[in-house]
């Protein structure tokens, strides 16, 4: 189901809690939000739908990746970008890095720990800072 864009500001600087199985259905919606935004969208975390849960969802390509509950455990080559989001207005300045190393689970609840690099390592620590209550 597609929500709707969350954009209070109070409710986006909260931390996420940790998904269950039970979250699946926030999930799937995440990732049908995500196809109806990807003109002006790559990624999205669950609470940009209103869901305070550890789920992000970003496209590669034609393909969406979901990962529930990741977690940044290794960074390296920092530097400083600027980033729009869909539930802020404008464009703010953000620090990132080139390559990241991530755990996560994916939709099975199966463990996964992945190197990721470049503007899908950007998309991807922009929606942990979303589940962080981090407002770019």
């Amino acid at each position: 189901m597609i929500r709707p864009i969350m954009k209070d500001v109070n409710f986006l600087s909260k931390k996420s809690v940790v998904a269950t199985k039970a979250d699946l259905a926030a999930a799937n919606d995440l990732v049908d939000t995500l196809r109806a935004n990807l003109d002006g969208c790559v990624g999205m975390a669950a609470n940009m739908i209103g869901v305070q849960k550890r789920i992000i969802a970003f496209a590669v390509g034609e393909m969406i990746v979901v990962m529930m509950n990741p977690v940044i455990v290794k960074k390296k080559k920092r530097y400083v970008t600027t980033e729009g989001c869909l539930s802020l207005t404008g464009v703010r300045e953000a620090v990132r890095y080139e390559e990241i190393e991530v755990e996560y689970m994916d939709r099975n609840f199966v463990k996964h720990r992945g190197t990721f690099t470049g503007f899908v390592a950007q998309i991807i620590q922009h929606e942990i800072d979303h589940c962080n209550g981090i407002i770019i």
